[in-house]
């Protein structure tokens, strides 16, 4: 008797593992490539559109790409901040794909846009006009706070444009995000017409069993819906997760490729790609002679001018990342701010009689202080904006008790603005020491539309473009550009961008050159290719010795300030972290702003020149 019911169970077991190996095999998955995302989570900028055009046709050949994710959030952004014209790389880098039947597919913030702050709504639908007829088929739209009314507008105007709404769930890990919250987000996505589902496990927190069964949730109840899976690498949970989803029906994975795979980016889909052809799927072969060129054309781009804004450590993953959920997008620009107040921060320890810290120490310092105040604020899904906005607290906090004050002493407007409710509905409830913090300083909560804020815009920015003579361009794309990052679009319009971007690889490339032993430029010192364009300048100089704060802001505003920017005699130019106080640097003059030559955070010695100043034409 037990011989024969071990060999039923035997059978049965074999027979239940057959019929899943036949469902798998049954069952495609397909790959997109996050070719943005890759550099966002390596660094500060995109490849130039000769470099992107380059590099698509050998995409191509790899053969095993369904999709591309071509441009979105930062990619227009940064290729305005080095002087190009990001419409006329959209429309380049799309065409090869688009000609090759490969589906392209941006990344937009639902309110924000592709911004870090609210936009009107008549950008946001002239947004997805233009990103159509650029070439882009689907528009992932997110919300950091996963709230419905901020991603209704988006999923509304993806499809009066023609594009693929995908809807994208912002993943964390929180006691109040369930299963059955995000099922709750997936019903209200779905009756407003979304087309897709994207699961956006933007630091790799996501419990791979958790996704699983949010998936299979999904796929039960809206069978038609496309589900894609976008997780970083992280924490290291990624790889798990990628199985999970796709054993419970998820349709796309977005992937990487070396030399930005891993790390903070996303699991390279060379490994993805064995991974779920062992378990049966379904998935197209890799042409590898294509993937190893694609392999050698980024790192050309490295090499030329992108590594120098790359920060070797995106390349490693760390396990501190599940307690804290910061996701891989924003480390390049986090380990930036937190160098910033590095010195700030050891100067009042220092003074305070307390032992100094590492930067490795101050590091997992954050990690842990962002940890504890996640909750107090109400679990905002770690992504953009709200990842920035969570972090800028938690790094005033590290500064602020280094000074011997309390947490929360200070918090900048943009963050208040999320507390308050004016970007959208908090997961969770806030802390009450928060609450009465906000009565304290006579703050109100809000708890309108989100996009009530943000009045329509297009008028003003139409009579902007005329009175400067500038062409809408095609599809009103350059109108578009303008509106949706009007001060860098000004920036580029005016030639400042360029001199700006050129100014920082002189500086870096030297910085490079010094660490093998070539001289270091003077500081302060006018970059040649200044000297004759701004020949009446007038140096402004540090008042003191310690490190220059231009602001504590780290939002997508111009840090230092903007070249043009005029002021009055006796206005606040800058702060200086002396060892005995914070001493701010007022003008002498009135005029204009010419340029400046110090970068956030840097030491500076009394008498450094760290701007030039001009008087106002008349």
């Amino acid at each position: 008797m037990h011989f024969f019911a071990q060999t039923v169970y035997t059978l049965i077991y074999f027979y239940s593992n057959d019929l899943n190996h036949f469902f798998y095999m049954s069952k495609e998955v397909k790959f997109s490539l996050v070719y943005r995302d890759m550099w966002q989570s390596s660094g500060k900028y995109q490849p130039r559109v000769d470099q992107l055009t380059k590099i698509a046709p050998v995409i191509v050949a790899m053969g095993c790409f369904d999709r591309i994710e071509t441009n979105g959030g930062a990619f227009e952004q940064v290729n305005l901040m080095y002087g190009e014209n990001p419409n006329k790389a959209v429309r380049a880098w799309t065409k090869e794909f688009n000609k090759a039947g490969i589906q392209t597919h941006m990344l937009e913030r639902a309110l924000n846009g592709l911004r870090m702050y609210g936009v009107p709504k008549d950008v946001r639908q002239l947004m997805a006009k233009v990103k159509k007829a650029q070439g882009v088929d689907i528009m992932r739209s997110f919300c950091g706070l996963n709230d419905p009314r901020n991603l209704e507008l988006s999923v509304k105007y993806a499809k009066e444009a023609g594009m693929i709404s995908q809807a994208a769930l912002s993943i964390t890990h929180s006691p109040v995000h369930t299963v059955e919250y995000y099922m709750q987000l997936v019903d209200k996505l779905v009756e407003f017409g979304a087309d897709e589902i994207a699961l956006k496990d933007m630091a790799g927190v996501g419990r791979p069993a958790t996704l699983g069964k949010l998936v299979k949730e999904i796929k039960t109840k809206y069978p038609h819906i496309i589900v894609q899976y976008h997780g970083h690498t992280g924490p290291g949970l990624s790889m798990a997760s990628t199985l999970m989803v796709a054993q419970a029906g998820a349709d796309v994975i977005d992937c990487a490729m070396e030399p930005l795979s891993w790390g903070m980016v996303h699991p390279d889909v060379i490994s993805v790609q064995a991974m779920l052809k062992d378990a049966g799927f379904k998935v197209k072969d890799i042409n590898m002679d294509a993937y190893m060129e694609a392999r050698k054309l980024t790192q050309e781009f490295i090499d030329d001018f992108l590594g120098l804004y790359i920060n070797p450590g995106n390349r490693v993953s760390t396990s501190l990342l599940v307690g804290c959920g910061l996701p891989g997008g924003m480390m390049g620009s986090m380990m930036s701010d937190l160098r910033g107040v590095h010195g700030a921060i050891n100067m009042a320890l220092k003074k305070s009689g307390k032992p100094e810290v590492g930067f490795e120490e101050l590091t997992v310092q954050l990690f842990q202080e962002v940890e504890h105040i996640w909750p107090m604020l109400g679990y905002p899904p770690l992504v953009t904006p709200f990842s920035q906005y969570t972090k800028n607290i938690a790094v005033m906090n590290l500064l602020s008790m280094a000074q011997g004050k309390p947490r929360f002493s200070q918090i900048d407007k943009d963050s208040w603005s999320m507390i308050l409710g004016r970007a959208g509905k908090l997961p969770g409830p806030l802390a009450p020491e928060i609450i009465a913090l906000a009565k304290e300083q006579g703050l109100e909560f809000y708890d309108g539309v989100p996009q009530d804020a943000y009045p329509d815009a297009l008028p003003e920015y139409i009579k902007e473009m005329e009175e400067n003579g500038w062409d809408r361009g095609e599809d009103d794309e350059e109108l578009f550009e303008l509106a949706m990052h009007d001060r860098q679009y000004r920036d580029y319009k005016s030639g400042v961008a360029k001199d700006r971007f050129y100014k920082e690889i002189e500086k870096l490339r030297a910085e490079k050159m010094n660490v093998a032993g070539a001289p270091a430029p003077e500081p302060g010192t006018m970059p040649n290719y200044m000297k004759e364009r701004y020949r009446n300048a007038t140096p402004v100089v540090a008042t003191a010795t310690g490190q220059l704060l231009w602001e504590i802001d780290f939002n997508d505003k111009s840090v230092p300030p903007t070249p043009g920017r005029s002021y009055k005699a006796g206005d606040l130019f800058c702060t200086i972290q002396a060892s005995y106080a914070m001493m701010p640097v007022n003008l002498e003059i009135s005029g204009r702003l010419v340029d400046t030559c110090i970068p956030q955070g840097a030491m500076v010695k009394k008498g450094d020149v760290i701007g030039w100043m001009e008087p106002e034409a008349k």
